[in-house]
């Protein structure tokens, strides 16, 4: 589910922005934003805010450590006074030089014996103290060895490793760039090394303005005029009297998550040269981990092990073994000792354990903001797109369970099932050849019954709905993208220009052409080359899915042969329903076929895209993921549109029935129809394609750590690992990112909307599916992986446009299903044309009695040889054996031809028009939000100005200069 009120709240609290510079002026520089900068509550018991408790941890030993410690805190205490003094103050005023680092590189230390501190510093909580005053505990592996210097990345090597010199050279140009390294030993392997990094004040600052990171520099401002204050009245109004009505269940308390309290902040693209401009109160916390993070990882892709101009980048080392893994350190263990709601959380993944990862949590809203802060704003839109995914699937599944619980109403009283249960004396023709004897119409009694529970009036209702409903979702969707991208500062960002891949510039390091966006000298792929390349891999896509068809081919036969060995069978439960056992096992071993193709597609799918030899990562994501949407999507629906759109349609008639290979009856549809075998094909391929994902996706990491942490166990010597090594000890998140969660929910998406109308329950299904998919990936993510790198984006990128393609194959499948699957359109013929209320218009069910009998054709058994005598039925529209023109197709079977071609044009119009009207009301962007983003642009303007010409001023007045009221 989705926070909403995070993302929303912020609105409603802008009265205005009619605000005149004066108003700006007195504007002071207030705490951070939320989106940049660790909480407040946190920063007040977290291990990784309190350097100074560290320090105190690490001279914990020795007689005269209470007072080190006492006069240690007392000095950290009077620095970082003087420090808020300055940020508040002295940084908009050149003449108080506090820009520089105060840090001083450590050397590297000469041996590689591991030295874990055991200490812990726990500070009780005294009588009186409030909520938020928690217990705190120091963690010292969060640290240097010194315990000042932040762990911000973390690189991994074994020592039997031979690129040493590239190693060396790696890291000794990362000490040249202003990075800070520190090796450590492995507790549980000696021959694992870690090397921790560390950023700088100084080196954070230049990069921080190298890559345009935006960062809190002025309060927001507000409308002001009379209107506005007005509806501020009101709105306080109606929040008093909210807070008399019934809380909302799914809403986290602002207790539950003091994290996440408002403190909206204009930001701007961060400058050392306007660094007066900014709000920064304590240096340590003005560039969160997340940001800390994303500058180390820069620097690492971009620093050189060789010389030669390809000869860079962590990417190349890991790939050549040089390093193991390179990632960041989680902000320490997601467990506590003690209860959140007594001590508070230790940091951010406690609280994210706490607050989204639980299962109690399953129907809370999610803390998107905390997500985006801790895992970053491509993993935090992941999940927002999946909350609002699931929690747009709830008015489907109300309304799909709606038109199934009417079919189970109106079962008895269904017309056609009553006629077909109540049909003793017709005798249907064998469906098979050799073993099949004459049966009873009413022996199908159950099937009709269950067929009406899918196939009845809401039919062509509920697809329209789906229809619609797959458009409103997508338009919303963009709506909602467009608030959390302003609300976390993406308004205005652009994804820089990516780095070429290594192994493009392997490939193409001998041609090179001049980049017109860098105007640097790049390797280029030429046009013949790139066009042969794709043609093979186009040709390998349609390789693949001629092999999926070709497995649908062996399963079709393997149905044919199948029910000739069933109705033969010598049970009388498999031998009365054969038919159901032949679908049955046909569904499952085609499941099995499906599960297994998808781990070939995969291997495939890697292969042809690293062939095309995409030139960015993006280039290379994109591909990837288009193959394997492709790959999965005909290998999970190819059986399905063969029994919705093939299955009984060319099996011929009694006497002259088409074989394979002049061999094999062709299967027929049953007495009741084809949707029953479309519903069970469906059912069980979601059901446990759902729930195998969900195992696999869960169980794989849970085996591996478990077994990890089993084998550090039996040393005893081992009394408590340091982070970084517990992270080490974690499974790394999927090779292809997001790829395969997106790829999951996608085809899920297909299943929900494509053939709906032949199993309206799907939507159901699929929330539920989803309410445990949100929570096992988010205990995935925060238990069981390595932290990935908190990477930004704007979109879920191509899946968009995927799942718009999608929502116009469901128009078009579920016409043809409704059309020529379901029997709604011979029954509509049936009541206008030659029923009972010929004429008169269709009211009610008696308006088709008859219709099975006239859905039925008569065939004369003495045409099989001596010893047949009598007349079946079978299903069609064709004329008697005492005709003139015998077995000949009827003028009904014309009618329902022609009834069946203008539904699927009348309806796909009718669809497509209601899709693109709906498209065209809903704007991408909220106009209020639009007028906020432009008006916001104006503010900051004015703001910087006033900044600037008030910084010039105050300089000019330090040095003894005169100063004028005008720009300088």
């Amino acid at each position: 589910m989705v926070h909403h009120s995070g993302s929303i709240q912020s609105f409603k609290q802008q009265k205005g922005m009619n605000m005149n510079k004066n108003e700006i002026k007195k504007e002071q520089p207030l705490k951070p934003s939320r989106s940049q900068t660790h909480p407040q509550n946190l920063s007040k018991h977290s291990s990784f805010n309190s350097p100074n408790q560290i320090q105190a941890q690490l001279f914990s030993a020795g007689p005269s450590a209470s007072h080190k410690i006492a006069e240690h805190g007392r000095k950290m205490d009077k620095v970082e006074s003087n420090l808020y003094k300055l940020s508040s103050s002295a940084f908009s005023d050149s003449c108080l030089d506090v820009g520089k680092d105060s840090y001083v590189e450590d050397s590297e230390h000469g041996t590689d014996e591991a030295q874990l501190i055991k200490a812990k510093v726990t500070i009780r909580k005294p009588e009186g103290m409030t909520k938020k005053e928690m217990k705190v505990t120091a963690t010292p592996s969060l640290f240097f060895k010194d315990g000042k210097k932040r762990i911000d990345y973390i690189l991994v090597y074994k020592k039997s490793s031979l690129q040493v010199e590239k190693r060396s050279t790696f890291e000794r140009n990362l000490r040249e760039e202003g990075l800070m390294l520190e090796r450590e030993q492995s507790i549980t392997n000696s021959d694992i090394m870690f090397v921790k990094i560390h950023c700088p004040w100084d080196t954070l600052c230049k990069y921080a303005e190298r890559m345009n990171i935006r960062m809190p520099f002025r309060k927001k401002c507000y409308y002001t005029d009379w209107k506005n204050r007005t509806l501020n009245s009101l709105y306080r109004k109606t929040i008093q009297l909210r807070s008399w009505l019934p809380k909302n269940p799914m809403q986290l308390d602002k207790e539950a998550l003091p994290d996440l309290e408002e403190t909206d902040c204009y930001t701007a693209p961060f400058s050392r040269a306007r660094m007066h401009h900014f709000t920064i109160t304590n240096k340590d916390t003005f560039f969160n981990n997340s940001t800390r993070s994303r500058i180390v990882h820069h620097v690492l892709q971009r620093t050189k092990y060789e010389d030669g101009k390809t000869k860079m980048g962590i990417n190349k080392l890991l790939n050549n073994g040089t390093y193991e893994a390179s990632f960041p350190p989680h902000e320490g263990s997601y467990q506590s000792r003690h209860p959140i709601k007594t001590h508070g959380a230790k940091n951010h993944r406690h609280l994210l354990y706490k607050r989204w990862a639980c299962w109690g949590m399953w129907y809370k809203y999610q803390p998107l903001d905390l997500i985006r802060r801790y895992f970053g704003e491509k993993i935090g839109l992941y999940f927002a797109w999946l909350g609002w995914y699931t929690g747009m699937l709830i008015p489907a599944a109300f309304v799909g369970l709606f038109v199934f619980l009417y079919g189970v109403f109106t079962m008895h009283s269904s017309q056609v099932s009553k006629e077909i249960c109540q049909a003793t004396e017709i005798l249907m023709c064998p469906m098979c050849e050799r073993s099949c004897m004459l049966q009873k119409l009413n022996e199908s009694c159950i099937y009709a019954k269950v067929t009406h529970l899918f196939d009845n009036g809401g039919t062509v209702f509920f697809a329209i709905f789906m229809a619609i409903w797959a458009t409103v979702f997508l338009e919303f969707w963009k709506r909602r993208r467009a608030v959390l991208t302003y609300d976390w500062d993406l308004i205005d960002w652009e994804e820089e220009e990516e780095n070429v891949r290594p192994q493009f510039e392997r490939k193409y390091a001998q041609v090179e052409r001049v980049n017109p966006i860098t105007g640097k000298p790049e390797p280029y792929q030429p046009f013949m080359d790139k066009l042969l390349r794709l043609m093979i891999s186009i040709l390998g896509i349609f390789l693949m899915i001629s092999l999926v068809l070709t497995t649908v081919f062996a399963v079709v036969v393997y149905r044919l042969v199948a029910m000739e060995h069933f109705a033969s069978f010598k049970w009388y439960f498999v031998k009365k329903y054969w038919q159901f056992a032949t679908s049955g096992t046909g569904v499952c071993i085609n499941f099995v076929i499906i599960m297994f193709l998808n781990v070939v597609y995969e291997k495939v799918a890697f292969f042809l895209t690293n062939l095309e030899q995409p030139r960015t990562e993006l280039e290379w994501e994109n591909s990837y993921a288009l193959k394997m949407f492709l790959f999965q999507f005909v290998n999970l629906n190819s059986s399905i549109f063969y029994i919705a759109f093939f299955l009984g349609r060319f099996s011929g008639r009694p006497g002259k029935y088409n074989k394979l290979f002049d061999r094999w009856r062709l299967e027929e549809c049953h007495p009741s129809g084809c949707l029953i075998d479309l519903c069970l094909q469906m059912s069980v391929i979601m059901v446990l394609k759902q729930t195998w994902n969900n195992f696999m996706e869960l169980g794989y990491p849970l085996f591996h750590n478990w077994w990890t942490q089993h084998k550090i166990k039996r040393n005893e010597q081992v009394l408590k690992l340091p982070q970084w090594e517990k992270d080490w000890n974690l499974q790394p998140m999927n090779l292809h990112g997001l790829i395969d969660e997106y790829l999951e929910m996608v085809l899920q998406f297909g299943f929900v909307t494509i053939f709906v109308a032949a199993f309206p329950l799907a939507p159901l299904l699929a929330l539920m599916n989803n309410i445990i998919e949100i929570r096992l990936d988010a205990y995935k993510f925060v238990t069981q992986w390595r932290r990935p790198l908190p990477a930004r984006a704007t979109n879920i990128g191509i899946w968009y446009g995927i799942l718009e393609g999608i929502g116009v194959l469901a128009v078009i499948t579920n016409a043809f299903v409704i059309a020529i699957t379901s029997d709604y359109i011979p029954r509509f013929v049936y009541a206008f044309r030659y029923g009972p209320c010929k004429g008169q218009g269709y009211s009610q069910e008696r308006c088709l009695k008859g219709y099975v009998n006239s859905s039925l054709s008569v065939f004369d058994l003495s045409e099989l040889g001596p010893g047949h005598s009598g007349y079946c039925r079978y299903r069609d529209y064709r004329a008697p054996p005492w005709s003139s023109n015998p077995y000949e197709l009827t003028l009904q079977f014309w009618h329902v031809l022609a009834a069946r071609l203008a539904f699927i044009i009348v309806f796909e119009h009718l669809v497509f028009g209601i899709k693109s009207f709906i498209a065209y009301l809903i704007p991408d962007m909220p106009k209020d939000l639009s007028d906020r983003v432009r008006r916001e642009k104006y503010l900051v303007q004015e703001m910087m100005y006033d900044a600037e010409l008030e910084h010039l001023q105050k300089q000019r007045k330090c040095h003894g200069k005169h100063y004028h009221q005008e720009w300088p």
